[in-house]
């Protein structure tokens, strides 16, 4: 369960009755839209339903019976969101679009790539500032995922951007192959890998063209700087030949 502090209220009036949970608010919307896979008890703050929730008040069980079919409020608390209103104050509706505002950023930041600049990554405080000069305003009540489009639509007057990925080619030296390969392997997709005679270690790795430059900290990270990286710009040139 969750904190009543994390939790809005989602609210639905029926027959002449009020009921209200308490609910995550992402989680909130998820339920709504029947886009919810999670367990229910983790983003719910009261295994309950309230006729007034910051009351503590409870509706009658005959009212629950006659408008959900039963009392049972792991049945009733989705219905009353999906059916009802999600209610958020000032303060929450701010922290909520601060919140996606961040997610939103880094996103964009993960994948993004400035294309007159050999398509080097964006950092996130050039992300911020060019929104900040555009009519973008991050809807909190929205998924971060369906407000990227908009927000690159507004972006590009300001900076030039896109969404990209890039394949890079590393080959490890032996000494560090064992452990290094472990590590870059999970950074993103891995294409081709091949171990060479002399013991390196060579793989071919597909990622978001943002994350560039991490990519390149860890492999430096984890060989001491002594790995070499190679841009693959064609996909027939995807090889693992040392």
């Amino acid at each position: 369960m969750i904190s009543l502090d994390e939790a809005v209220t989602a609210r639905l009036e029926s027959h002449g009755q009020r009921f209200e949970v308490l609910v995550e608010p992402d989680a909130a919307l998820a339920i709504k839209r029947d886009d919810f896979d999670g367990d229910l008890e983790d983003v719910i703050a009261a295994e309950d339903v309230f006729e007034d929730a910051s009351r503590g008040d409870r509706p009658p069980e005959n009212m629950l019976e006659e408008v959900f079919d039963t009392t049972d409020p792991m049945a009733i608390i989705p219905e009353v969101i999906k059916r009802g209103e999600i209610q958020i104050t000032a303060d929450q509706r701010r922290e909520m679009q601060e919140q996606k505002h961040k997610q939103l950023i880094q996103r964009i930041t993960r994948n993004a790539v400035n294309p007159q600049m050999d398509d080097a990554p964006h950092p996130p405080e050039r992300i911020e500032s060019a929104l900040e000069e555009t009519d973008f305003r991050v809807d909190p009540m929205e998924p971060v995922e369906a407000q990227v489009d908009d927000a690159l639509d507004a972006l590009r007057p300001v900076i030039p951007i896109r969404f990209d990925e890039v394949t890079v080619a590393v080959q490890v030296p032996a000494d560090y192959a064992g452990s290094a390969q472990a590590q870059i392997r999970q950074f993103g997709d891995l294409e081709r890998e091949e171990w060479q005679s002399d013991g390196s270690w060579v793989g071919v790795m597909t990622f978001p063209a943002g994350l560039q430059n991490d990519f390149y900290d860890v492999v430096n990270e984890h060989t001491s700087g002594e790995a070499e990286t190679r841009i693959i710009k064609d996909e027939d040139d995807i090889s693992t030949r040392g």
